[in-house]
């Protein structure tokens, strides 16, 4: 018995040992942090479901409002929180080959994500790049607005048709769920080639969407497994996507290349690009309108626009078109219901974007093209402010590839902060596009932030709904334009307003991770009258 309870007490004091010496770290580097819990670190209230992973960020950042940096622990790792805006420049632009990789979430064993763009790292990140970049310039989104155009009136259709048969003037919808078959849709079409109309049927290609994008409960907990324990996941081989999906999506991708090779088809989307990225023909060329695609359009650095000869395989080229899925279905999703939810309680803005979308159409006789959207200088100002007030990522990470020496952490730190090879950085949008010094009122929704007139004076570095520097999102264009795009249809044709299951005042559901609101994003729809009945 004695031996037995030594043996207890042994146990037992190694792994308060452990723990103490695990969460030991941030403050032996002098940074402060939030009190830590055994295994979930600063997680357990999100892990619990009792607050948003937001809420605890925002609140280690407030409890420390003068820190440059504060600390995390992601469960047993730690991680750097940016909270200074120069040192967000040093980090993403200046300084960025020391954080030139992002923090894994998934094995490079994993078929479908593994090999893309989002993990690669170093080297082949440079590559892969600038072998992509070209796809992604205004002169190729210009080609696939027809695609989104097309959508955008079928999803219309689709809700005349339930609000007709329902036998009601209006449609009761949940915003992020439209939204999601919509942009479900857009990357069907635009990168697939495929046509789903997913707004009448949950097709195949939706389904299998819904598998790989959606982040529940069990897929942050796997994610969170990978991080915490990489080489264990790369020794099992283990993937974050169920095999059946990846399968799926690898043979559209393949079947529908031979295809086109087999009888010369072309379409002016993702396969056809990913083909021409295959032969190498797919080139570098001066953009004309590179810096048209709106406000929030982050800019390709030198390294996206540098030459590189590189043979990719066929699983590099389906690992791009996953990413492609993975990226913009779930962040523009999140961005459109968002949108949609605050011009149906701001309904001034509504209409005053109403009224700027009918002079467009009166002038260009109801034709929409890359230029009329990109031509509408309130559509702009209304998206710039929703990705402000509702950025969709939660958090932009980096990870250090060698030591480097980030200053003192905060006024009363005695030496300087050296963030250690392989240890992650995030930047956080919120804490910046929320913060009072940097945006007044930040928690209003006013689209005139982002007017002509004032627009300069939002500081460098404290907007980036789309992140910074080389490693920005490749896909701010395709999402840019895609938003547009359907708001431009939707308030065409649409009156937004809310109802008494709208969730109001706007609180984010305490489901962890997820950007959604709490209770979901309930909007009413009804048609608007003929504008010469008015």
């Amino acid at each position: 018995m004695i031996l037995l309870l030594t043996w207890v007490v042994v146990i037992m004091s190694a792994v308060l040992l452990y723990f103490r010496s695990i969460y030991s770290q941030l403050s032996k580097q002098g940074v402060n942090h939030l009190p830590t819990v055994p295994i979930f670190g600063n997680i357990l209230w999100p892990f619990l479901r009792k607050e948003h992973f937001i809420d605890t960020l925002m609140r280690a950042v407030n409890t420390f409002p003068d820190d440059k940096i504060v600390g995390h622990y992601d469960m047993v790792t730690p991680v750097f929180i940016i909270c200074d805006v120069d040192a967000i420049k040093r980090i993403t632009v200046k300084d960025f080959e020391y954080f030139v990789d992002r923090r894994s979430f998934t094995s490079s064993f994993d078929p479908f994500f593994g090999r893309g763009l989002l993990m690669l790292r170093g080297d082949e990140w440079k590559a892969m790049r600038s072998t992509m970049s070209p796809a992604f310039t205004s002169s190729k989104m210009r080609l696939m607005v027809p695609f989104m155009e097309e959508i955008a009136l079928e999803m219309i259709r689709v809700l005349q048709e339930k609000m007709r048969a329902s036998g009601k003037p209006y449609i009761d919808v949940e915003a992020k769920d439209m939204m999601t078959r919509y942009a479900n849709d857009v990357i069907a079409s635009c990168a697939f080639g495929l046509k789903v109309n997913s707004q009448e049927s949950d097709h195949e290609f939706f389904v299998h969407s819904q598998t790989i994008t959606k982040f529940t409960f069990l897929r942050i907990l796997k994610i969170i497994f990978f991080r915490c324990l990489p080489n264990l996941v790369q020794k099992l081989k283990m993937s974050l996507v169920p095999r059946e999906s990846s399968d799926y999506f690898s043979s559209v991708v393949l079947t529908t290349m031979q295809d086109r090779e087999k009888n010369n088809i072309v379409r002016n989307d993702l396969i056809n690009i990913l083909m021409e990225v295959k032969r190498g023909q797919l080139t570098h060329e001066k953009d004309d309108a590179d810096t048209d695609a709106g406000f929030a359009t982050v800019e390709e650095s030198h390294i996206g626009k540098k030459q590189h000869n590189y043979e990719w395989t066929d699983s590099d080229l389906v690992a791009q078109a996953a990413l492609f899925l993975f990226a913009g279905f779930e962040t523009a999703s999140t961005s459109m219901s968002f949108l949609l939810y605050e011009l149906a309680v701001n309904p001034d803005v509504q209409d005053r974007l109403l009224q700027e979308i009918r002079e467009h159409d009166e002038k260009n006789r109801g034709k929409i093209d890359y230029n009329v959207i990109q031509s509408m200088t309130y559509l702009d100002m209304v998206v710039s402010e929703g990705l402000r007030l509702w950025p969709p990522a939660a958090i932009v990470d980096r990870m250090c590839v060698k030591d480097y020496n980030f200053g003192r952490p905060h006024p009363h730190a005695t030496k300087d902060l050296i963030i250690r090879e392989g240890q992650g950085v995030g930047v956080a949008p919120w804490v910046f596009h929320r913060n009072p010094k940097y945006f007044p009122e930040p928690t209003k929704f006013n689209p005139e932030r982002f007017s002509p007139e004032n627009r300069h004076k939002i500081l460098p570095f404290t907007y980036f709904p789309f992140g910074l520097g080389p490693r920005n999102c490749i896909g701010s264009r395709f999402a840019l334009c895609e938003i547009k795009v359907m708001l431009y249809v939707l308030i065409r044709e649409m009156e937004v307003y809310p109802f008494e299951k709208t969730c109001y005042p706007p609180q984010l559901s305490k489901d962890g991770f997820n950007m959604q609101l709490q209770g979901g994003t309930w909007l009413r729809l009804r048609v608007r009258p003929d504008k010469s009945s008015l």
